[in-house]
C-alpha cells in the first residue's frame, strides 16, 4: 500500500510538473507570437516607406531627365519624345496581350 501511495504522489508530482512546464511554454508561445506580430507590423511599415522613398526617387529622377535650361532645351525634348515613344510601346504591347 506504501508503494502504491509513493507512485501515486510521485506520479501527482509530475503531473503538477508537466502542467506547470505547460503554462510556461504556453507563456513563451504567446510572447513569441505577439513578437512575430510586432515584426510583421515593422516590416509592413518599412515595406511601405521603401515603396515612398522609390517613387520619390523615380519622381526625382523624372523630374532631373525633364528639368529645362537654355542650353539643353532640344537635347530635353529629344529624352522627352523617346519617353513617349517608350510609353506608346508598353502601351501597345499590353493591348496586345488582352
Amino acid at each position: 500500500m506504501a508503494s502504491d501511495d509513493q507512485t501515486l504522489s510521485v506520479f501527482q508530482t509530475r503531473v503538477r510538473q508537466m502542467l506547470l512546464r505547460y503554462q510556461q511554454l504556453k507563456k513563451e508561445n504567446e510572447e513569441l507570437y505577439a513578437m512575430v506580430d510586432q515584426a510583421e507590423r515593422e516590416t509592413r511599415g518599412l515595406r511601405a516607406e521603401l515603396e515612398r522613398k522609390e517613387q520619390e526617387y523615380e519622381t526625382l529622377k523624372m523630374m532631373k531627365m525633364l528639368e529645362v535650361s537654355d542650353n539643353d532645351l532640344d537635347a530635353t525634348k529629344n529624352r522627352l519624345a523617346r519617353l513617349i515613344r517608350d510609353v506608346n510601346k508598353c502601351i501597345t504591347i499590353l493591348s496586345e496581350q488582352k
